[in-house]
């Protein structure tokens, strides 16, 4: 009835009868595509071979002559079959080019080698981009070397940036640059200390008592230091505001320079007459006419050499003879005819309050306090101008110490003009400094406060000081007035608003009065006035008493008959409250009822809203009284959740137990395992509505992960047992090709060392293997040349039931098996169509398989590997 099924058909125009061969053949028309694949079977070629071991020698061969050539390795894995000699060429690969073009042709071919050019190409990206932030991160050192103001925290940055770059083919050129850096920075480190050294040491010259000269070649070597550390490459480093007072000492001890060389001409000049005088006799020298001498040198500035210097002297002249007088009586006896005089009175000197007030200004003076010393120096010319006469010593030492405070006071004068200069650059300086308007106002207030005792201490300013320093006072002052007249304005505004509340509070006593007046509104108009007022803010203290009398008298006034209502309000409240505690709760109708006292508070809440305490406290227990009704009612929801997630954590348990057991699953151990869990899960109540999709899942996961190990053991088993039946199956067939050759010499001992070396492959067909080895073993030592022909007579009973068992287990057999294939399965589909099985039975295919390795027969090449790739389909698959 399938004649038709072998008749030749005209091929389609435009197809080859290679495309045609090479096209698969459905499940549904099998017989049709295997007879359409056959027509041309002489002229097409035969399928390509599975690679013998031969040419596995062969490639391996090739393989270790690569030597490390990077070209013949990638050329050799696009040619190469066998996937452990591709990875084992991809270890000579290394180049990007090559890494991309074995790894596009790898991709979908060999994963092992396309995942390792895959590594080896991400790492030479990582450090191409290694390379770029590194490229970055010298550019920017190379920018800090350039940059005039290096400070140690870009350095600190720029280390921190390479610490996490891996580069060590820069690490060379950073190590260079960052050195450079570092010079850098040492040589700011020694100028800063440098500069702060020869400060220290300027200021240590003014009390070093140097030599006018030594002290000028001192101030000039600094001077030049100075210069020299300006003018070097790191100068911009040095803090300015050392600099700045550098530059204001240096100035000070230059313009001390001319008093200094003034005082030490003086002292050197007492001092030399003071060793003449001493070099002379003694009998030469009158105390008088060197004390005058004495007081005609130049006068010595105050301080502990000039007041040694003038013990010395005193304590020397004290020691030159005084000049005799004559005696009385000697000196009238040649006047004795003259008439006599009275004698004249010795000059007494000045008091002793005097003499202490002098003392008080010598010491005023030495403390420099010159406002004392001027107040002592005015007694002093009113104690003389009452006819106080004074001694020569006195007038001189009374000379000396107005003499050293006018020396002060033009001192004191210059230094007050320096410091009302200093102090006007600070008042101009705090208009840059962005204080707040207090301290601004408090600051310029100290200012002033400066330049008056400055006055004091130092004599009035000139006009033109005056004059910059006020202008200076007014500019920095005028933020701080436009501020505190902004705030003066805002006091007003809000005294304005205060008035406005106070007549809006008025109006609603008015409305409240008359009866007009809703207490919602009044309750809103109360809280609103009092959140108004306590945001109001500063008032001047002469309006802001008679405003809060006014609305405290005012709000009162709301309050009294507010608070009335509200009392009556919370007694409803506590009504709905003990309607609430009333309710039954196993009532059908409690959560209406509930609903209805809910909807009448809400409605008392809107009417009249209560002092935010009290409305707390009366709503916590309106809750709490339908929270514990709610309660009740929920008591046995609660134990029927407690019971569901009872059975969510049983469940979950389950899961967890197969997750456990599923890596060590086995095909013996997972069917078991299964229905038990299953048998379990079934057995167990109902889980958390909320979870129970998850709970789910989770099981179902841990199922199909037990099935799969479970499947994969099998897969492995199955694939053992292949693999030991096709090594037992070669064995066999090359026994049997060595006894078709009578010129080739076979050891029956070393066949069966071989085959007792060889897995077993299960008990069924090793009996069958074992009973064909023995036989094949047999003949090796009796009738060779018979066996020889029994092998030869069943080559075409083998290829026969070779081919019969492809069609039974859907292997394709090539194309030129395409018409006997036909034929085959047109007999498969007309016994099963008999028989009314449209599908094979398993028993069958096994038992044919069985069959067919137990029959010794003469085989091919081709017809080896059809054989062992029916054994490891078969087989492997546990058919």
């Amino acid at each position: 009835m399938f004649e038709f099924l072998f008749k030749r058909q005209g091929e389609k125009p435009g197809k080859s009868p290679a495309a045609a061969a090479a096209k698969p053949a459905g499940k549904g028309a099998k017989g049709v595509a295997d007879a359409q694949a056959g027509q041309g079977a002489a002229q097409q070629s035969p399928a390509q071979p599975k690679p013998s071991q031969q040419e596995r020698e062969q490639q391996a061969e090739q393989l270790r002559q690569l030597d490390g050539d990077e070209t013949r390795a990638v050329e050799f894995i696009l040619r190469s079959d066998f996937s452990e000699l591709r990875l084992a060429a991809a270890e000579h690969v290394h180049s990007r080019a090559a890494l991309e073009r074995v790894h596009g042709a790898m991709r979908n071919l060999d994963r092992r080698v396309a995942k390792l050019m895959q590594a080896r190409l991400d790492a030479i990206r990582h450090h191409d981009a290694e390379l770029a932030r590194g490229q970055a991160t010298l550019a920017q050192a190379r920018s800090l070397l350039q940059d005039a103001l290096l400070t140690p925290n870009h350095v600190a940055e720029l280390d921190r940036k390479w610490s996490v770059i891996a580069a060590p083919e820069l690490a060379e050129e950073f190590a260079a640059l960052r050195t450079r850096l570092g010079a850098r920075l040492e040589a700011q480190v020694q100028l800063q200390r440098a500069m702060i050294d020869r400060l220290a040491a300027l200021r240590a010259l003014e009390t070093a008592g140097l030599a006018a000269p030594e002290l000028a070649a001192q101030l000039e070597n600094m001077a030049q230091q100075q210069e020299a550390a300006l003018a070097a490459p790191e100068q911009a480093s040095l803090p300015r505001t050392l600099v700045a007072e550098f530059g204001t000492e240096l100035g000070r001890l230059r313009a001390s320079l001319a008093t200094l060389e003034q005082a030490q001409a003086a002292f050197a000049a007492r001092e030399a007459a003071l060793a003449e005088w001493q070099a002379q006799p003694v009998a030469e020298l009158q105390a008088d006419k060197l004390r005058q001498s004495w007081l005609k040198l130049p006068a010595l500035p105050q301080g502990a050499a000039a007041g040694a210097l003038q013990e010395r002297f005193e304590a020397w002249l004290a020691t030159l003879p005084q000049p005799e007088r004559k005696p009385r009586e000697a000196a009238a006896a040649p006047a004795a005819a003259a008439p006599t005089r009275a004698p004249k009175p010795p000059p007494k000197g000045a008091d002793q309050a005097f003499i202490d007030t002098m003392d008080a200004l010598e010491a005023a003076l030495q403390q420099g306090s010159l406002g004392t010393a001027a107040e002592l120096d005015k007694t002093l010319k009113d104690s003389k101008g009452k006819g106080m006469r004074l001694s020569a010593a006195q007038a001189e030492r009374l000379n000396h110490l107005r003499a050293e405070l006018k020396r002060l006071s033009d001192w004191a004068r210059w230094g007050g003009n320096v410091s009302r200069e200093e102090l006007i650059k600070t008042v101009e300086a705090l208009s840059t400094q962005n204080l707040p308007m207090a301290e601004l106002a408090k600051k310029v207030g100290s200012m002033r406060e400066r330049w008056k005792a400055l006055d004091s201490l130092s004599g009035a300013a000139p006009k033109s000081l005056w004059e910059r320093f006020d202008n200076a006072c007014s500019t920095a002052y005028a933020p701080a007035a436009a501020h505190f007249k902004h705030l003066a304005d805002e006091r007003h505004a809000n005294a304005a608003r205060g008035e406005a509340i106070v007549l809006e509070a008025n109006a609603e006593i008015a409305r409240l009065e008359s009866g007009e007046a809703d207490w919602k509104h009044v309750a809103g108009t109360v809280q609103r006035l009092r959140l108004a007022w306590s945001h109001l803010g500063a008032i001047d203290r002469k309006d802001k008493k008679r405003l809060d009398q006014q609305f405290a008298a005012a709000l009162t006034t709301l309050q009294g008959p507010l608070e009335e209502q509200r009392k009556s309000e919370m007694a409803g409240r506590e009504e709905l409250i003990d309607e609430v505690a009333a309710i039954d709760p196993h009532d059908r109708h409690a959560v209406d009822r509930l609903r209805d006292i809910q909807a009448r508070w809400q409605e008392h809440a809107r009417a009249l809203p209560l002092e935010r305490k009290a409305e707390q406290a009366l709503w916590q227990r309106f809750r709490a009284a339908c929270d514990e009704l709610f309660a009740r009612r929920k008591e046995s929801a609660h134990a029927l959740d407690a019971e569901r997630r009872a059975h969510e954590a049983a469940k979950e348990a389950i899961s967890a137990r197969l997750e456990a057991a599923a890596p060590e699953a086995t095909p013996a151990t997972a069917g078991k395992l299964l229905r038990d869990a299953a048998a379990e899960w079934h057995a167990i109540g109902p889980v958390p509505r909320a979870h129970e999709a998850r709970v789910e899942k989770r099981y179902h996961e841990a199922v199909a992960k037990v099935q799969h190990h479970a499947d994969v053991a099998r897969r492995a088993a199955g694939l053992a047992l292949a693999g030991a039946l096709r090594d037992k199956l070669r064995a066999c067939q090359e026994l049997e090709d060595s006894l078709a050759q009578p010129e080739q010499h076979v050891s029956s001992d070393d066949w069966r060392q071989r085959w007792a070396a060889l897995l077993p492959a299960g008990a069924e067909v090793d009996a069958v293997l074992d009973a064909r080895f023995e036989a094949a073993l047999g003949a090796l030592g009796g009738d060779r040349a018979g066996y020889a022909r029994l092998l030869e007579a069943n080559r075409a009973t083998l290829l026969q039931e070779l081919l019969r068992q492809e069609v039974a287990n859907g292997i394709d057999s090539g194309a030129e098996f395409a018409r006997e294939r036909l034929k085959l399965q047109v007999e498969a589909l007309q016994s099963s169509l008999k028989a009314g099985d449209r599908h094979g039975h398993k028993g069958d295919r096994s038992g044919g398989l069985r069959q067919l390795i137990a029959l010794p027969a003469m085989a091919d090449e081709r017809t080896a590997l059809r054989l062992e790739q029916l054994v490891m389909r078969t087989a492997g698959e546990g058919k």
